[in-house]
């Protein structure tokens, strides 16, 4: 492809305006996570407690921007301030949990149409997670560990706050907490909000800002798309693997395991010996 082309490809992309289409993959996905969180009682209870189940999917849907607010010391409730995205985030939700003959919710769960839902879904996120590290940087100008976090936190909120989510449906499940089991899309967006610092804020990366948004929302959707369809869930692990194992004592943890078992097996063999040199005594 011609590079002149490509980079006005990338161009285009990061224009793209996110509301209404991306919004409302991004809410079909996050009412989906939450039908599905609830298991085969999702239709009783949202029949039962439809209250909770809309305060529970309104969170999952708008974490992110309510957690960076919490975080950055802005009106909380602010992340809900406009009024179209709400309205468009309650009807996505009737529609999952209350079309008739759950025609809704089978639509959705259609293979192709979900394969489509998740790549929008994705360009959503790099679109969330860039918009994070520039809003904090105007608050933190320096604060390059701020921007990284608000960046992750904006990429998946609703990872974070997954513990009130859950109580507010009666659920509690504290060994839920993100930061003590990372999921994929936390850790991809600690890297792309890296990645999104460092092309702000220094001159590691010389490549058009263009290019370095399109190639992250390539690697997102790549993944998840491998992640739906080939099964592979989360390319980092063989990269933590290793880095646990040279920096966070895993060598040195099989070092003296190994030892301490050489030592153990040669105090058995010493016991053994001696054992048989007393039953040889008493035999003389």
């Amino acid at each position: 492809m011609d590079p002149e082309a490509f980079l006005e490809m990338a161009n285009q992309v990061t224009k793209l305006k996110m509301y209404p289409y991306f919004d409302i993959a991004h809410c079909t996905l996050c009412c989906l996570y939450v039908r599905d969180d609830l298991g085969t009682g999702s239709l009783p209870f949202s029949r039962k407690h439809p209250l909770a189940n809309w305060l529970s999917c309104m969170l999952t849907i708008f974490a992110g921007g309510l957690l960076a607010n919490f975080l950055l010391g802005e009106p909380i409730l602010g992340a809900l301030k406009n009024n179209q995205q709400l309205l468009l985030a309650t009807a996505v939700w009737y529609v999952i949990f209350y079309s008739p003959f759950d025609v809704g919710y089978k639509v959705a769960k259609f293979l192709p149409i979900k394969v489509l839902l998740s790549a929008m879904k994705e360009v959503y996120r790099v679109k969330k997670i860039s918009d994070g590290v520039t809003h904090a940087a105007k608050v933190f100008p320096n604060g390059y560990l701020s921007m990284i976090l608000i960046g992750t936190i904006k990429g998946n909120g609703s990872g974070f706050l997954k513990i009130i989510e859950r109580l507010m449906r009666g659920v509690w499940t504290p060994a839920a907490v993100e930061v003590m089991q990372p999921t994929f899309p936390t850790k991809a967006s600690i890297a792309a909000a890296l990645i999104f610092v460092m092309d702000k804020k220094t001159d590691l990366i010389s490549a058009p800002h263009a290019l370095v948004y399109f190639g992250i929302c390539i690697f997102f959707v790549y993944f998840k798309l491998s992640s739906l369809l080939l099964g592979i869930h989360d390319p980092f692990v063989p990269f933590e693997n290793l880095f646990c194992a040279i920096f966070l004592g895993g060598i040195w943890d099989s070092l003296a395991h190994t030892l301490a078992g050489k030592k153990g097996a040669a105090a058995e063999k010493g016991g053994e010996a001696v054992k048989n040199g007393n039953g040889k005594n008493k035999k003389d």
